[in-house]
């Protein structure tokens, strides 16, 4: 799989002053568009696309600075429609502007080339099964919030602590199915997975009944699903577990990750304040062949 997405990251190079094409790239990783977004971020720390502008607002800066070109030519071969757009686009990354940029002595910012090499860190065991799932119902309720990838999310918790807890005890009465009880399910998220971009929040249960007035209700087609489990403190320990999915766990697994919402059950140990939980994530996932 590293090897795959090597090669696909040299494809990037070939094309930064052309087209480059997020299907193509899956073809060349071997895997789908879907998951290889969703792998990249993990890995890189960034959107894919993200990455391939960056690249190219670092290469067009050694032309800029090289000074052989106009300004206007050396935007429309890294893809901007204007001079304003390339502008605009430089200085968010550079700080400056390109006619300053060749001014000198004027620091500029650098994206390097990615590659992706195998480290050993998966000296412990992670915990996980694979259920096949018909299709089920999620019933909940509902907020689009804010994606968080380090600490608390403080828009989640402000959203669940708003909750009236009769209401959410009668609606835990209707989960009859698994994953059991009260659950998180995140769906609508953006392919990027980009910090702050946005996604549906419930906080329902999986359950076959209708929903109650008040609440909303999502529909699951059947499907494959990887389940994890954790101990830990909260959210930390949910948090890295799903790098390491991402990071350690698809690339050594025949499984690639498939569109469809992302389940999380807590229950709380110890003194029971949250702070320590045991955790079940369920990721919708699909065989391939390697």
């Amino acid at each position: 799989m590293l090897e795959r997405l090597n090669q696909a990251m040299e494809h990037i190079e070939l094309r930064l002053d052309g087209t480059v094409e997020a299907e193509e790239l899956a073809r060349v990783a071997g895997t789908s568009v879907y998951h290889l977004r969703r792998l990249f971020s993990a890995l890189a720390g960034m959107p894919l696309s993200e990455y391939v502008r960056r690249r190219r607002l670092t290469l067009a800066a050694a032309e800029v600075v090289a000074g052989r070109e106009t300004l206007l030519d050396i935007a429309v071969r890294y893809g901007y429609g204007s001079g304003e757009a390339f502008a605009r686009a430089f200085r968010a990354m550079h700080g400056v502007g390109p006619s300053e940029a060749r001014r000198a002595g004027v620091t500029l910012s650098s994206q390097p080339r990615m590659s992706f090499r195998l480290v050993i860190e998966g000296n412990s065991a992670m915990r996980h099964r694979i259920e096949h799932q018909q299709e089920f119902g999620v019933v909940g309720y509902k907020a689009r919030v804010p994606l968080v990838h380090a600490g608390p999310n403080q828009a989640i918790m402000d959203f669940v602590r708003g909750i009236d807890r009769e209401d959410l005890a009668r609606l835990a009465k209707l989960s009859d199915q698994e994953p059991e009880g009260i659950v998180a399910v995140c769906d609508d998220l953006d392919p990027s997975r980009a910090e702050g971009t946005e996604l549906d929040y419930y906080q329902g249960v999986i359950t076959s009944a209708p929903a109650p007035e008040g609440t909303s209700a999502l529909t699951v087609p059947a499907g494959t699903w990887a389940v994890f489990t954790v101990s830990g403190p909260m959210p930390e320990a949910v948090q890295t577990l799903w790098r390491d999915v991402f990071t350690q766990w698809f690339p050594s697994n025949p499984y690639a990750s498939r569109p469809g919402p992302e389940i999380l059950r807590v229950r709380p140990t110890g003194d029971g304040d949250g702070s320590e939980a045991d955790a079940e994530l369920w990721l919708p996932v699909e065989a391939v062949v390697r």
